[in-house]
């Protein structure tokens, strides 16, 4: 193992963290070296995370009301033969009902 595959692969680390690969921290070298010698390398504590975005709001704010819009048409197209679907069930329901009343009389 040369200093250079061990360069190499820290720089990878450093793709795969989100930075260039000239931007590699010890913390990636250590990490490669540990990779390619196994547990012989101790491992320093990692970065934080300095590109971390933050997604959801400041506890206390209480957003805001958003306009209604209609149901897309697949939403109405599905609605609708899931409707025919159950009053065919029920109209088939009657029939049977009905011819077994039939048979018994």
């Amino acid at each position: 193992m040369t200093g250079e595959m061990v360069e190499r692969r820290a720089k990878e680390i450093a793709i795969i963290n989100g930075r260039a690969p000239h931007d590699f921290t010890e913390n990636d070298w250590v990490q490669a070296k540990h990779e390619m010698l196994g547990d012989n390398v101790e491992i320093e504590a990692e970065e934080p995370v300095a590109a971390l975005t933050r997604w959801d709001e400041e506890p206390g704010t209480s957003g805001h009301r958003v306009k209604n819009s209609p149901p897309s048409e697949e939403q109405t197209v599905a609605e609708h033969l899931f409707e025919e679907g159950v009053e065919e069930a029920n109209h088939d329901q009657m029939l049977r009902g009905s011819r077994a009343e039939e048979n018994q009389t």
